[in-house]
């Protein structure tokens, strides 16, 4: 099993930063990353989080622990243990800094989420929105994601600074 965090990371209007994933179905998701050998959840959150959007963060509580497992479109994946914080933004200026993993990032109302998103960041979203702590869920992984229409696409912001707040 692989070990992996992310971070919900909201603005001052209460909307969540998402990265979407250059490969594969390109998934909307969370900032986050596996967690290397001898490196704790906490920290692996946020040098990821700066490794992909440059920004500088501390994370204020665990919204859960996420077991994810399933294959999608018939492929054999590897169960992944997610952990995923509830993150605010110390510093720094976001853009588009691991174009290999993802290719967009941008804020958006959690009412209002972009697809296809992963199965983990739309729980973990609903989690955090709702005000859960610590919650411990068993996620799987959608069979075929939703690919949309790119007229339907958001409004995004490629690889330019995102306007951040210090929190």
């Amino acid at each position: 099993m692989t070990s992996a965090v992310a971070a919900v990371i909201t603005d001052a209007a209460g909307r969540v930063l998402l990265c979407q994933q250059s490969q594969g179905h390109r998934l909307w998701c969370l900032p986050g990353g596996r967690i290397r050998q001898a490196e704790s959840p906490v920290h692996a959150a946020i040098r990821d989080i700066r490794e992909e959007t440059g920004l500088e963060t501390h994370m204020v509580d665990l919204v859960g622990v996420y077991e994810l497992t399933g294959n999608t479109c018939g492929e054999d994946m590897p169960d992944v243990l997610k952990y995923v914080f509830r993150g605010q933004i110390d510093g720094g200026e976001a853009s588009v800094n691991s174009p290999g993993r993802i290719c967009w990032l941008s804020w958006h109302d959690p009412g209002a989420l972009p697809g296809p998103m992963t199965p983990v960041a739309r729980a973990a979203i609903a989690d955090a929105v709702a005000g859960h702590s610590g919650v411990l869920r068993h996620v799987e992984r959608d069979s075929e994601p939703e690919i949309p229409d790119a007229a339907d696409a958001p409004d995004v912001i490629e690889a330019e600074p995102l306007p951040v707040a210090a929190g």
